[in-house]
């Protein structure tokens, strides 16, 4: 039967105290950047692509952690990995198996938890689109990711793969998985912080990522996921000229200098 709660934090957090980690530390080895919530301070840390880290008050979050594991060597350990689809560059059965510990909970859409090994499985919760769960205090709401135009539907067909909306204590987390400027990403409310994917020709061009993001207008984005094939690389830059208001760009190194 697949679990729909779980619990998040185990060990010190069960007897009622939970040791923060130093964010401030952290940030400033990592690269990462810190934010002030009311639940407490949040850093995240890009990896690559579409992979980060994200240290909170309720425990340590791997997003979509794929390629060497090594790569991870200098966090603490997952409480809790989100994989949004089974494309490769989200999903990886080997790097699973290094980085899920004892105590990790994960949580999947569907057609990955399908594909997991059963020790993996019995970790994880499957989210459909729509579907929500409550960890240890953290609201976790599954949020359609899919392609819109006619020929990008083979790459993310509508009712398949999953974005994420974490509600921490005054502060929303999105997380766009593979998607283009869909009407569930523009109808988003309240976000705080969105990472938004930008490539062709799997998702969308900076401009539709531009629009849906003045639209629902969160606090800070992360343009991610920028890198295509035959030219379709968009460029952050560009990204963050589009955008007038509030809404402040944070432009994470995703990817290796060459």
């Amino acid at each position: 039967m697949t679990p729909t709660r779980r619990t998040f934090l185990t060990g010190a957090a069960a007897a009622g105290t939970v040791t923060l980690l130093p964010f401030t530390a952290r940030a400033a080895a990592h690269g990462g950047d810190m934010f002030e919530t009311p639940a407490g301070a949040i850093t995240v840390h890009p990896i690559s692509h579409a992979s980060f880290v994200m240290e909170t008050p309720l425990g340590v979050i791997y997003v979509d952690p794929v390629g060497d594991a090594g790569q991870y060597g200098d966090f603490p350990a997952p409480d809790m990995i989100l994989i949004t689809h089974e494309h490769g560059d989200h999903y990886n059965a080997e790097t699973l198996a290094t980085l899920v510990g004892e105590d990790t909970q994960l949580v999947a859409n569907p057609a990955v938890y399908d594909m997991m090994a059963e020790e993996v499985k019995a970790k994880t919760t499957s989210l459909a689109n729509g579907d929500s769960t409550e960890l240890a205090g953290l609201t976790i709401d599954a949020i359609p990711a899919y392609n819109l135009t006619e020929e990008r539907k083979n790459f993310h067909p509508e009712g398949r793969d999953n974005g994420y909306v974490l509600s921490f204590d005054g502060f929303r987390v999105y997380i766009s998985g593979d998607t283009e400027d869909i009407p569930e990403m523009r109808a988003l409310e309240n976000i705080d912080l969105a990472f938004v994917c930008m490539n062709l020709p799997f998702t969308m061009d900076a401009e539709a990522a531009a629009s849906a993001v003045a639209e629902f207008a969160p606090t800070y984005v992360y343009p991610y996921h920028y890198r295509g094939r035959d030219g379709g690389t968009q460029d952050p830059a560009e990204f963050a000229s589009m955008l007038d208001g509030d809404i402040e760009v944070k432009m994470g190194d995703w990817y290796e200098m060459s």
